[in-house]
């Protein structure tokens, strides 16, 4: 086992926040999110299957010491860490159809140097994606991946006995087939990767219309934990609904401002009496790159 995997397994450690949700946290060092397990009184559902074998198995056993095994997967979208584990998980597969056809699609590509760094080459992948996927797989680059068994359009819900968990599908600039999951008993909301920005734009971006359609059909929804796939931590419901409302003014600002950057930064920040952080003035950022219509 590689350095790098030695550390990731000693920071992650399985997380639980109630008697029904567990989850391991994510290690940014080579790209990992969060994996989740809602376990209801007859069934368990997984969240996402980890980017890696050696990802997918330290979730699995970490389970498996709590007596719980997954009976579901479900996957959040077709980004490659949220599915290269997916050869560990012996369970029924739902996900998106967007999310199907593209595993479909990620089945005829080969994982090797060459041919990764050629599609970065080319453009059709990201250095970021490629330096991650080579430091997480080492030279073990053989990856099987399954098609999801059941696959869904716009909404459909999972009952595990005495919880339930609601799987929509959101889309948004991040990816176009990213889908939510919402445990209602337990006021646990996890968002997947949609509120990030889309990574595969010329420079990373957001647009206008899609975050505000985004927003809009996340916000309505009641919980007191908020994941995102890439923090540490869950987000409370203050920290979630300044995050959405940062999302919302920037989309705005952009919009009143044409993509003017200084003009956005200088509202926003009169408007907080203050500096922008280092967040706030990112994602103006990305704003801009979206509005200048640099998407592929």
């Amino acid at each position: 086992m590689n350095k790098l995997l030695e550390e990731s397994e000693a920071l992650q450690k399985l997380e639980q926040i109630s008697k029904r949700i567990f989850y391991l946290p994510p290690y940014q060092e080579t790209d990992r999110p969060i994996l989740m397990a809602v376990t209801g009184e007859e069934r368990t559902l997984l969240i996402d299957a980890g980017n890696s074998s050696n990802h997918a198995r330290l979730f699995l056993n970490q389970l498996e010491e709590l007596h719980i095994k997954g009976d579901w997967l479900v996957l959040t979208h077709w980004h490659w860490d949220h599915v290269f584990g997916m050869r560990e998980m012996q369970m029924p597969i739902i996900s998106h159809w967007q999310t199907h056809d593209k595993i479909k699609e990620l089945q005829k590509l080969s994982w090797e140097d060459q041919f990764l760094d050629q599609r970065v080459k080319e453009g059709i992948e990201i250095p970021f994606c490629a330096d991650a996927i080579k430091k997480e797989l080492g030279n073990d680059r053989d990856i099987l991946l399954s098609l999801p068994d059941l696959t869904f359009d716009r909404r459909m819900t999972v009952n595990l006995g005495g919880v339930t968990c609601i799987i929509e599908h959101v889309g948004g600039d991040h990816s176009s087939d990213s889908s939510i999951i919402y445990i209602p008993e337990e006021k646990v909301l996890f968002l997947g990767d949609c509120l990030y920005a889309n990574l595969y734009s010329k420079k990373w971006s957001y647009t206008i219309e899609k975050t505000l359609q985004l927003v809009h059909q996340i916000e309505k929804y009641d919980a007191e934990n908020f994941f995102l796939s890439h923090h540490q931590a869950p987000l409370t419901k203050k920290e979630f609904q300044l995050k959405l409302h940062l999302l919302k003014t920037s989309a705005l600002l952009t919009e009143k401002y044409e993509g003017n950057q200084e003009e956005i930064v200088g509202e926003m920040s009169e408007s907080l009496q203050r500096k922008l952080n280092e967040e706030e003035v990112e994602t103006i950022g990305y704003f801009v790159n979206g509005y200048a219509g640099v998407q592929r």
